[in-house]
């Protein structure tokens, strides 16, 4: 199906391209113009199920001069999952429209009728489940009913004309939606959400989330040789956030920070890549609602999801939202090696393995002694488990796992990934995930 989709998506510059093709020093097809790559989205999300839609990736390449990178880039998709959730998005990149200024904007409205929340803290929550274990009856202890719209604009801008550093600004609005999980079969159930709720964990004022509007200002080094699988070069994203209580008003204002370091180092040409991300983000003054604390502020997104820590974008395999704080820090090493090469349909492809180890933990903690004070008011009987906080420390969350990458023209990825907690506390399978792009 892909490839007759592709097939179908590219008939129309196939009989020109016979004629003007043209090919770069590594014996691929230099692509020219526009080039459109409708595909069906058909995926897997071990925490959010089947995946099924549409969606199109529209490239124009223009002269083919800078190929493999565009000129700009347009996606829209439309998909949901078994598990409740859904997604309908629309995002450009647009690196050479205006001159020395790339511009990025994301739309999109997320819907997820069973959306993970274990409590904060990594570690210090308690893992506790009353459904656990329990025959005939499916678990909705630890999930939420979220939606949320999102809108990002970035742009980027070089500084001083110094090689391939640049200053960037943005703009970005959040509503989100919070309620309990309410599909059938759980309405008897008591939720993780609620005894936050009732023990004041969570407050009452953002209990049923609200409104965030974002400013951003940073600086950005970028010397990869190409944005969506590169083989060399340095990406440093440096990010002071804003986000004054404009709309709503109940004093959810604050200032943060994001620091991303990512590195691709060359081991054998291009076709051996070592890769590694380090990532930070912490409050520095005011306060943040409880359903913020899980989103990564960058200016620039790879996947369409952007919260973290855990699941399929910081830490393949740990319990997406697993680990929740103020502040966190996480890392990603990933060894690609592009297997082979091949020209297909008019498209260059290439088939990539990425065995990876990922690891994050919470470095500023969030209401920590909300969560001790309600655990102090239970006084658990001996041998009962804890409900609000477990007692242990917060250490490093660690997952480990391979992922199959299908490249098209060194832009359109096509995801498999793989990857298993290695603490059971942070899950105990082997998760697969089926998407696009690399995670960094």
């Amino acid at each position: 199906m892909l490839a007759l989709l592709l097939a179908v998506g590219s008939f129309a510059q196939e009989k020109k391209a016979k004629k003007e093709k043209t090919y770069n020093e590594k014996g691929e097809i230099i692509k020219k113009g526009w080039n459109f790559g409708p595909l069906p989205v058909v995926g897997f999300d071990a925490d959010l199920g089947f995946q099924y839609g549409v969606c199109c990736d529209i490239f124009n390449y223009g002269d083919g001069s800078r190929y493999p990178r565009y000129d700009y880039k347009f996606n829209v998709e439309a998909s949901r999952y078994t598990k409740g959730s859904g997604v309908f998005r629309f995002y450009s990149d647009m690196p050479y429209v205006v001159k020395d200024t790339k511009l990025f904007f994301d739309v999109t409205y997320f819907y997820a009728k069973k959306y993970e929340f274990f409590g904060f803290n990594g570690f210090e929550a308690s893992t506790f489940d009353p459904y656990a274990g329990l025959e005939d009856i499916k678990s909705g202890y630890h999930f939420i009913n979220r939606n949320q719209f999102r809108f990002v604009g970035s742009m980027q801008r070089p500084f001083f004309r110094v090689p391939n550093l640049y200053w960037t600004a943005g703009l970005a609005y959040y509503n989100t939606k919070v309620d309990r999980i309410n599909l059938e079969g759980y309405e008897d159930q008591i939720t993780l959400y609620e005894y936050y709720k009732d023990a004041n964990v969570i407050k009452e004022d953002e209990v049923h989330g609200g409104n965030t509007t974002q400013i951003r200002l940073g600086m950005m080094y970028d010397s990869r040789d190409h944005n969506s699988d590169p083989t060399k070069g340095i990406y440093a994203e440096a990010t002071l956030v804003g986000a004054p209580d404009l709309i709503d008003r109940k004093g959810y204002s604050n200032l943060s920070y994001t620091f991303l370091w990512r590195q691709y180092i060359p081991v054998y040409k291009d076709k051996l890549t070592f890769a590694y991300r380090l990532g930070a983000q912490n409050r520095i003054a005011g306060q943040t609602p409880w359903y913020m604390i899980n989103n990564l502020n960058t200016m620039f997104f790879q996947k369409m999801y952007t919260e973290g820590l855990g699941g399929s974008v910081t830490m393949r395999g740990v319990n997406r939202n697993g680990v929740l704080g103020e502040g966190f820090a996480f890392a990603n090493l990933e060894m690609r090696w592009r297997i082979v090469g091949f020209q297909f349909i008019n498209q260059n492809w290439q088939v990539a393995l990425n065995p990876f180890f990922d690891a994050g933990m919470v470095t500023q903690k969030f209401r920590e002694k909300e969560m001790m004070d309600a655990e102090a008011v239970l006084d658990p009987l001996p041998g009962n488990e804890p409900m609000y906080y477990s007692g242990d420390k917060e250490s490093v969350h660690m997952s480990a796992g391979c992922g199959l990458k299908l490249i098209m023209n060194r832009n359109l990825v096509v995801s498999v990934d793989l990857g298993r907690a290695l603490d059971n506390r942070d899950g105990e399978k082997l998760k697969t995930f089926i998407g696009f792009n690399y995670i960094f």
